[in-house]
């Protein structure tokens, strides 16, 4: 994972979208060592911040943040040395600062009580202080961070690029703020938003579930839009989601931008009527072969009243063991271009793997421990999360190309590659790190570290 940073400098850029107010005569962790330390931890499996009280004393860990002094026993206080980390209390600090922070006016401030000459002074010994406080994030910078890194990724600008969207469930367990009982998911959780390019991770978005799935789709997709045309004008751009995202605003944007979609369309009765020759016809098929058997129309369509168009609607007229199976999509994408089937298998059909990206995410890096009071620090949680996923997926893209691990989840390369036993062994110039003879992924290992040390930095 130093490598992985020495060729793309990911989490120097991330840690510089943080404004660090805090005394630099008594820093001893600098922003850009406690930020590291963050992600790095969760990209090794350590989700609670309660875990870096040991992680502090691991000298490997110390290497990886560049830390001459590995085993912390130079550090200022008695009772910080053989600790060369921050503990969690300091990482704490990164989570506690509101983005309204004013660091001329470090204290909050609080009305006196009842009225007089004096009501709405302020009173900073009423509310507690601010002072160890003092590290903000800048949201917007995260984001643009988010899709430049997606951007150098390429070596020239592709042709067509699929932008995925999706929104999925984060429990609750306590009384977070903006939490919410969501119907479907029956239970209190956020609606997070994600939008993939194929692995790479351009946008997560906490939102509240009292919204719908695709309420904040509009104005994420047009900035990650207009961030990818700046850099490459030309490319086509193809929006792809479920039915979640099946709504007027965000199609009818595309339309005016010169974007192109491909959406679920939610069945009704009107949609079923217009393949009912369809349906039967798989149903035969079906009842001959007894195969699932697939049947796809393609027709104009328009609501009541939700859309303001005709739009091209395809049809899978589907007939399985237990039944009919019929499912739609709308799509801008022309039928000289895309034939209804090859649309429907081979691009809408592909949205699945982004399903796939997301459970890496929640369920592997964590980005569900959303336990904070206030959404701002759940958002700044759901970034550690993302930005550990890009460190990986950057391993994965630089490291494990061209090997059998080339499309391993980050659980896989974590337990494969990073988690493993060695011997460590600190002298005064030399970090030695001895692995296991029966280490059966050695020669992989090897081949990453050739991968990755004998290409050109990508960015610092």
């Amino acid at each position: 994972m130093k490598k992985v940073e020495e060729r793309t400098c990911i989490l120097r850029r991330f840690a510089a979208c943080f404004a660090d107010y805090r005394s630099a005569d008594r820093v001893e962790h600098p922003l850009v060592d406690l930020v590291a330390q963050r992600v790095y931890g969760l990209a090794l499996g350590y989700e609670d911040l309660n875990d870096h009280d040991e992680l502090r004393r691991d000298p490997m860990l110390a290497v990886i943040l560049g830390k001459d002094d590995p085993q912390g026993q130079r550090r200022r206080r008695v009772r910080d040395r053989g600790k060369a980390l921050a503990g969690k209390s300091t990482l704490n600090r990164l989570e506690l600062t509101p983005a309204d922070f004013d660091p001329d006016h470090p204290w909050p401030t609080s009305p006196v009580p009842g009225g007089g000459e004096n009501q709405g002074e302020e009173t900073p010994a009423q509310v507690p202080p601010r002072q160890y406080k003092k590290i903000v994030m800048d949201p917007e910078s995260i984001d643009r961070l988010l899709v430049d890194v997606f951007l150098e990724a390429h070596a020239e600008a592709p042709q067509r690029i699929i932008l995925d969207l999706d929104a999925t469930d984060d429990p609750l367990h306590g009384n977070q703020e903006g939490r919410f009982f969501h119907g479907y998911y029956k239970g209190y959780c956020y609606l997070p938003l994600y939008i993939f390019c194929g692995e790479h991770l351009l946008c997560a978005r906490l939102q509240m579930a009292n919204i719908d799935a695709s309420a904040d789709s509009v104005p994420e997709v047009a900035r990650i839009v207009a961030h990818i045309r700046a850099y490459w004008p030309a490319v086509q751009i193809v929006l792809r989601a479920d039915s979640g995202f099946c709504r007027e605003a965000l199609m009818a944007w595309c339309e005016s931008q010169g974007v192109h979609y491909v959406f679920g369309v939610a069945q009704n009765t009107r949609l079923n009527q217009e393949i009912e020759t369809e349906l039967a016809e798989a149903a035969q098929i079906h009842e001959q072969t007894r195969q699932a058997a697939r049947v796809f129309k393609e027709f104009l369509y328009k609501t009541k009243d939700s859309w303001s168009r005709e739009r091209r609607v395809v049809a899978k007229a589907e007939h399985l063991d237990k039944g009919a199976n019929p499912r739609f999509v709308v799509t801008s994408l022309s039928a000289e271009e895309w034939p209804a089937q090859t649309l429907y298998e081979d691009l809408y059909c592909g949205r699945g793997e982004m399903e796939n990206r997301i459970k890496e995410q929640q369920l592997y890096l964590f980005a569900d421990r959303t336990s904070t009071h206030k959404m701002w620090s759940n958002q700044l949680r759901l970034y550690w999360s993302s930005m550990a996923y890009v460190v990986l997926q950057a391993l994965r893209r630089l490291g494990l190309e061209g090997t059998e691990m080339a499309k391993a989840q980050c659980q896989t390369i974590r337990l494969k590659l990073l988690k493993i036993g060695a011997q460590v062994r600190v002298t005064v110039r030399k970090v030695w790190i001895s692995l296991a003879s029966g280490y059966p992924y050695a020669a992989l290992f090897a081949r990453v570290m050739d991968n990755l040390a004998g290409a050109i930095p990508l960015r610092c």
